[in-house]
């Protein structure tokens, strides 16, 4: 008989462990609190407009392509993607903005503009990031990252010196560029790692490369079709999804996890993968003594932020938007620390703005717009009605007055997303919406490891263990963990 793994959670990482151990022969559940498959990737539907509730940006394509070629498909075999340019536009004002290309001899001469010489060192810039992407992606986030000696191989030990893991992304960029807006262009994706620039690694370089290398991408349809193209392959490798089964507790006996009891029954187990959020399973659904770590442990993390999200639906069509536009226009550092050093909700906060509706017909009524605004914000931080209508005004004045246009008398849909969701629906730490944040510090084996060291058969996967946060992370995470049940209970 072939043995049975339960997995808790259908996000990306849970879905690709439970796609990966099918495809090796094993027996795979997937027990799901909701009643559709994403996690964070859900989507939902209202007044004809069809949301993406989290992730909107498809970076880093050869990630999808290598996770379907592994069962000898495509992404093209589920969903169609299309290269958006501009890839985004940055706002830094009124009437101050760049639109940034998607071909790189634009983006060079776009640089050019600002600083002079910064087309050529851009070439060194990407040079150095690509070799980075090359080691990062295909090398060491693969890595279980169990025992520091899966770092042993001298070619991973040169790299890691190559990589700048002990440079700060901060003082990385500056050696290249000195305009403000070409830094604050490279340093953003760096906001949505979970730490400031001073205190993440120039390994991250590599986000840079994703973007201006790889470019941005859109699946039609939404994000939620990418999930809907995972499902549908896991299906056909025999995975079975329950929804609507929230998990209450892991019942261990002799350091080994035999059943799980959801609101609706209990599952037996051989093998069991959280894909749920760790720390909730480790303190909430695991008796003490079968935990690994404490709760100290977990309150000196450094969590990546949370956010405020506002899903608007508008009977009209937007202008001086694209389908990503992201507004820099008050002190971004400031908006940072005030994230990670102090914190306390943003006196005057960044946002982002998707508008997928630009882009794709499909997800907004004929002459209407679908509109996901995002402000990254501290967790932990007092969830309010009150606050949040607040920060819907302030960020409202600024969309209004930045793109010269009416917007809010034009809102026929409206719903706000933050800390209070996060926590009830995914029962996330603190609220986050990220996971842990990617400093130095908690890189690699200095993650919660991904096999518990209490429970034998008990395994983790996504944004709080290895390699990190995101939608690619979390894509590699399932099939890391797979491979690491694979190799310790062999195939089925």
């Amino acid at each position: 008989m072939n043995k049975k793994v339960i997995v808790i959670g259908a996000g990306f990482a849970g879905i690709a462990a439970a796609t990966n151990l099918a495809h090796e022969g094993f027996e795979v559940i997937v027990l799901e609190k909701h009643d559709i498959a994403g996690g964070r990737a859900r989507v939902f539907e209202a007044e004809g407009f069809t949301y993406d509730m989290g992730p909107s940006w498809y970076w880093m394509p050869d990630v999808f392509e290598s996770y379907f070629g592994k069962f000898g498909k495509k992404p093209s075999d589920y969903y169609e993607l299309v290269r958006l340019n501009p890839s985004y536009r940055v706002v830094f004002g009124a009437d101050d903005y760049l639109d940034i290309p998607a071909d790189l001899t634009e983006f060079k001469a776009m640089l050019e503009s600002l600083e002079k010489g910064s087309a050529s060192k851009l070439d060194l810039f990407l040079a150095q990031a690509a070799y980075k992407y090359k080691v990062g992606i295909n090398d060491l986030v693969y890595k279980p990252s169990r025992s520091i000696w899966e770092f042993a191989d001298m070619r991973l030990l040169l790299a890691l010196f190559r990589m700048d893991v002990f440079t700060s992304i901060h003082k990385h960029i500056r050696r290249f560029f000195k305009h403000p807006k070409i830094v604050q262009l490279m340093e953003f994706p760096i906001l949505f790692l979970g730490a400031l620039p001073e205190n993440t690694p120039a390994l991250y370089s590599l986000m840079n490369y994703a973007d201006i290398s790889l470019g941005t991408w859109y699946p039609l349809g939404g994000m939620h079709q990418i999930i809907k193209g995972m499902v549908n392959l896991a299906e056909e490798k025999g995975v079975k999804f329950l929804y609507h089964q929230e998990v209450k507790s892991i019942e261990v006996s002799k350091n080994q996890a035999k059943k799980v009891i959801t609101t609706k029954g209990t599952f037996e187990a051989d093998i069991l993968i959280g894909g749920a959020d760790y720390q909730h399973i480790e303190t909430q659904l695991l008796s003490k003594e079968y935990r690994s770590y404490s709760e100290n442990y977990w309150d000196s993390r450094t969590l990546a932020p949370s956010c405020l999200i506002f899903y608007l639906g508008l009977n009209k069509k937007l202008e001086n938007t694209l389908h990503h536009t992201l507004f820099f226009d008050v002190d971004f550092m400031q908006h940072a620390k005030e994230i990670y050093t102090t914190p306390k909700w943003p006196s005057e906060p960044l946002f982002y703005v998707s508008v997928p509706s630009k882009t794709d017909k499909s997800v907004a009524p004929e002459g209407c717009e679908n509109v996901f605004i995002l402000i990254p914000v501290a967790h932990t931080l007092e969830d309010t009605e009150e606050v949040r209508e607040k920060y819907y005004h302030i960020v409202m004045d600024r969309f209004e007055r930045l793109t010269k246009q009416s917007i809010r008398e034009s809102v026929v849909y409206k719903r706000s997303y933050a800390h209070k969701d996060f926590i009830a629906d995914y029962h996330a730490f603190k609220g986050n919406a990220y996971g842990l944040a990617n400093t130095l510090l908690q890189t690699a084996i200095l993650k919660p490891s991904l096999k518990s060291k209490k429970v034998e058969n008990l395994f983790y996967t996504g944004q709080l263990t290895v390699p990190g946060p995101g939608v690619p992370p979390s894509l590699i995470s399932g099939q890391v963990v797979a491979k690491e049940v694979v190799k310790e209970f062999g195939r089925a």
